[in-house]
């Protein structure tokens, strides 16, 4: 079982399932903790926890607090039902979608300009260089 599902807990559990449970329910930072702590008390604790949690997968998760956060942005999207606030929200967020293709744009046209005047430049450089070298061509 990994921390993003929900945890089937038997009818009668037994105390290393009642323990994983709860360490799940507390998050990786509660394994680690009890995996310290095993190595603390007496190591081979430790790094059967240690082994356990490579195995089950525990130490690759994701964070419980990035679900909750993805979570809270999620349901910023949802309507709130005060229809004067989600009018409001709604025509903000268009507003502020606008605006970033518009800045999008911006940007793009500023960078189409930077390169055309290196481009510019580099191509007065060259035909500077061109003339110089005919000049004292000729003259040699």
């Amino acid at each position: 079982m990994t921390a993003l599902t929900e945890h089937a807990v038997p009818e009668n559990p037994g105390w290393l399932s009642r323990a994983e449970a709860w360490l799940d329910d507390k998050g990786k930072g509660a394994w680690i903790a009890a995996m310290v702590l095993g190595f603390i008390f007496f190591w081979p604790v430790g790094l059967a926890l240690l082994a356990y949690m490579i195995w089950s997968k525990r130490m690759f998760n994701k964070s419980c607090s990035r679900r909750k956060s993805w979570h809270s942005h999620m349901s910023a999207m949802k309507p709130s039902g005060n229809s004067a606030f989600d009018a409001y929200k709604s025509d903000t967020l268009a507003r502020l979608e606008r605006e970033q293709q518009e800045f999008e744009a911006f940007l793009h046209r500023l960078r189409d300009a930077k390169d055309k005047a290196e481009f510019d430049q580099f191509m007065d450089e060259r035909v500077r260089e061109n003339r110089e070298s005919d000049e004292t061509g000729d003259n040699a």
